[in-house]
């Protein structure tokens, strides 16, 4: 699903009187009133899919400018008396393409895992990818499998004219009683952090909590938290 928002083009003029330092009696040439007309180009609308979708170009535009994040990899888990891992954030595609040509591209959004029960003995698990296309791609976070005490690593993109890693997931603590130590916090992805580790006494942490982040990791044997999905934005020019 995608939602559509639309922008204006109009600029107003403001009044040149009103800037400090500046003498109005000193200027020459003619200051146009009211608003530019539209059509000169520039950023005219954005369509954003928080879910698989397909991009249909409106009338009129001729370039745009996507950014691709992956689903975020959850938290991990362990069954020992110890803090696991938070889960790695999903990567970031930047890209801007000219769609004259073009009238409308599949897009594909990541969902973010979720959090492992037991990290001692699963897999590496990522985060799905998003895409717009055959464009640019970003690879979702992992989380940590096995090596429950190391961060999840962030997801990679490819394709666009920026690509931007996920971050990784904040590491664990092995052997370790002290009643406030927290277990890893989720990577931050290109829109924000993830979600914050369990600590031994409570079970506070949480999931990505920006667009393709990662979960915090679960202490005591609590399941490890979900990873936030992903997104594509696409910024729409005439």
């Amino acid at each position: 699903m995608a939602v559509i928002i639309s922008g204006t083009t109009g600029i107003t003029t403001p009044d040149i009187t009103s800037v400090a330092g500046l003498d109005a009696a000193d200027l020459t040439g003619t200051v146009p009133s009211g608003s530019m007309p539209a059509g000169l180009g520039g950023l005219v609308s954005m369509q954003v899919f928080t879910a698989n979708g397909t991009w249909t170009k409106p009338a009129g535009v001729t370039k745009v400018k996507v950014t691709v994040t992956g689903g975020g990899g959850g938290g991990s888990s362990t069954n020992l008396d110890d803090m696991a891992a938070g889960g790695g954030a999903g990567a970031t595609a930047i890209k801007i393409i000219d769609v004259t040509s073009v009238a409308s591209v599949s897009v594909t959004v990541g969902a973010g895992k979720e959090g492992n029960v037991d990290g001692l003995s699963m897999a590496v698990i990522y985060g799905n990818p998003s895409s717009f296309g055959s464009y640019c791609t970003a690879v979702g976070g992992a989380n940590s499998g096995g090596n429950w005490a190391i961060g999840g690593y962030g997801g990679t993109a490819s394709g666009g004219d920026i690509n931007i890693n996920g971050g990784d997931g904040g590491g664990g603590a092995i052997d370790m009683t002290n009643p406030f130590l927290a277990a890893g916090t989720g990577g931050s992805s290109f829109w924000g952090g993830g979600g914050a580790g369990d600590t031994r006494t409570n079970y506070f942490g949480r999931s990505g909590r920006a667009y393709g982040s990662g979960g915090g990791g679960g202490a005591t044997s609590q399941q490890g938290e979900s990873g936030a999905g992903g997104i594509v934005v696409v910024e729409e020019y005439a």
